[in-house]
């Protein structure tokens, strides 16, 4: 039986890569009955009915998988935050890199509009740029009007299948363009009203990008962390994580906890009081978050 890859779902048929061919593919009705749905990023088995057309016989196992957007088997998310319009967020980011440090996915940062920003953004925006840097993570300043930064992004997404996440609004799709212009993905203006833009992608689907497979996903509305448990939380801020390793009692969750090295790191400047704040307020959330059943 041939095996391949979905690169596209939509409409209850999923769009399988095999040998540089594209087959178009339906479930078989055993994926219903136990409540399994294929997801773009599977690689699977099928059976070709006619020369276009077959059926999914088998999923191989998932090294991971999110739900929003829905796709599994992600080496890396590409986490793109726009420095103003909408007005960049490290809430919203943070909770962006708990979720994707939950799943095991390598992220980066990606800062787009840079060419909007005042003398006091930019300072601003480099300032956490540092931030995010020296806790580890990757961070790019990109401009798809002035090109600034797109070149940066080439290396980052050779042979390896890459995510493109974010507020909606942000130019997930315009940077996409300026990546590969003849994909002509379509764009939308931010509502002045919501200050947010209109979901402009409604599927999500692998884009070949630099010799990887890039994802352009459906804005997310919410996120939300269900199965994060509050022991969990550490590991999903680096810096917090490694200082935790000097905490007197070991479990620390870094809130009341005396003799803390975390909270210690916080009051002389090691890590910066918003990231401690959100990873309060995070696990405050999980806290208070219904028992599952």
């Amino acid at each position: 039986m041939p095996e391949g890859k979905i690169i596209k779902a939509l409409s209850g048929f999923y769009y399988v890569l095999s040998d540089d061919q594209i087959f178009q593919c339906r479930g078989r009705g055993v994926f219903r009955k136990n409540k399994v749905t294929p997801l773009v990023g599977d690689n699977v088995v099928f059976q070709i009915e006619n020369e276009t057309d077959g059926y999914i016989l088998e999923i191989g196992e998932r090294k991971n998988e999110l739900v929003r957007p829905p796709i599994a088997n992600v080496d890396q998310a590409i986490l793109v935050f726009s420095a103003v319009e909408p007005d960049f967020s490290t809430a919203l980011l943070d909770r962006f890199l708990v979720l994707v440090e939950f799943n095991h996915i390598k992220p980066l940062i990606c800062i787009t509009k840079m060419d909007l920003t005042t003398e006091a953004d930019r300072a601003e925006i480099n300032r956490y740029a540092d931030h995010y840097r020296d806790a580890g993570y990757d961070v790019l300043l990109t401009s798809t009007e002035t090109e600034d930064g797109i070149h940066e992004l080439l290396p980052h997404l050779q042979r390896i299948i890459s995510v493109f996440a974010g507020q909606s609004g942000v130019g997930k799709s315009s940077l996409l363009n300026a990546l590969r212009p003849d994909l002509h993905l379509k764009t939308s203006d931010i509502s002045a009203h919501l200050g947010r833009g209109k979901h402009t992608t409604r599927h999500v689907e692998l884009i070949d990008v630099a010799d990887g497979l890039v994802a352009d996903t459906p804005g997310f509305s919410s996120l939300e962390f269900t199965d994060i448990d509050a022991e969990d939380l550490n590991y999903c801020f680096p810096e917090i994580n490694i200082k935790s390793e000097e905490c007197k009692f070991r479990g620390c969750l870094h809130s009341k906890e005396p003799k803390c090295a975390v909270k210690a790191a916080v009051e002389n400047g090691e890590i910066p009081a918003y990231r401690y704040q959100h990873y309060q307020d995070f696990l405050q959330e999980i806290k208070d978050r219904k028992p599952r059943y």
